[in-house]
C-alpha cells in the first residue's frame, strides 16, 4: 500500500507547502531538485538498469533510447515542467491542457516500475515533491483559480499510483513490463541528468549543489 501512497502524498505535500507558505527562496528549491535528480538517477542505475539488461540483453537499449526520445517529445508540450522548468508570467484562466496531459502521462509511466521495485516509490516521491512546489508557485503567480490548481495537482498526484496499479493488476501490460520499464529508464535518465546539469544558473556547479548530488547518490546506495 505504501508504494501507492508515498508518491501521491509527496505531490500533495508539495502543493500544500507552496500554496499555504508561498516560499520565496528559489535557491533552496533548486538544491532540493539537485538532490532529487541524483537520487532518482542513482536508483535507476542501481535497481532498474541491471534488471532489464539481464532479461533482454543489448536489445533493451533501443527501448531506453526510445524513452529518451519520448521524453523530449513530452517536453515539447510541457516546456520542461518535469524537471522544474516552468516559464512565463501571463495570467491563466483555464488549466493548460498540453502541460496537464504531458505531465500526467509522464507521471503515469513513472509508476510502472514501482510495482516491482517498491524503493522506486521513494525516488519518485523525492522527485515529485519539489516539482509540485514549483508548479504550484507558477500557477499561483499566473493567477490560475484555486479550484483548477487543486484539480491539476490532485490528478498529477494520482497518476503514478495509477501506473503502479495498471502494471500490477493488468496482465496484458505486465507481460511487457521489461520493455515499458526500459522506456521509463530512458525517461528518468533524461529527466535526472537535466536536473543535475541545469538546476544551477549558467550551468555552474557550486559546493552546495555538489553536496546535494553526493547526498542523493549516497542515500540511494543505502536503499
Amino acid at each position: 500500500m505504501m508504494q501507492y501512497l508515498i508518491p501521491m502524498l509527496a505531490v500533495l505535500a508539495g502543493y500544500g507547502f507552496a500554496f499555504f507558505l508561498r516560499p520565496e527562496n528559489k535557491s533552496r528549491i533548486k538544491l532540493l531538485l539537485s538532490f532529487s535528480g541524483s537520487f532518482l538517477l542513482s536508483l535507476t542505475v542501481m535497481h532498474l538498469l541491471p534488471e532489464v539488461y539481464e532479461s533482454h540483453g543489448k536489445s533493451i537499449g533501443l527501448f531506453i533510447m526510445g524513452g529518451i526520445l519520448f521524453q523530449i517529445v513530452l517536453e515539447f508540450f510541457s516546456k520542461g515542467a518535469e524537471h522544474g522548468h516552468v516559464h512565463g508570467h501571463h495570467e491563466m484562466r483555464n488549466i493548460p491542457w498540453a502541460l496537464f496531459i504531458s505531465l500526467c502521462l509522464h507521471a503515469l509511466l513513472e509508476g510502472f516500475p514501482v510495482s516491482h521495485h517498491h524503493d522506486m516509490a521513494i525516488a519518485i516521491a523525492v522527485h515529485h515533491f519539489p516539482i509540485a512546489i514549483i508548479l504550484t508557485i507558477f500557477f499561483v503567480s499566473a493567477k490560475l483559480n484555486k479550484t483548477s490548481i487543486f484539480i491539476f495537482m490532485l490528478a498529477f498526484a494520482l497518476m503514478t499510483p495509477l501506473g503502479t496499479a495498471v502494471s500490477q493488476f493488468v496482465p496484458q501490460v505486465n507481460h511487457y513490463y521489461n520493455e515499458i520499464t526500459a522506456v521509463v529508464i530512458g525517461i528518468l535518465f533524461h529527466i535526472s541528468s537535466t536536473i543535475i546539469f541545469e538546476a544551477t544558473e549558467n550551468h555552474k556547479f557550486n559546493l552546495a549543489k555538489l553536496t546535494m548530488i553526493a547526498l542523493g547518490i549516497l542515500s540511494a546506495a543505502f536503499l
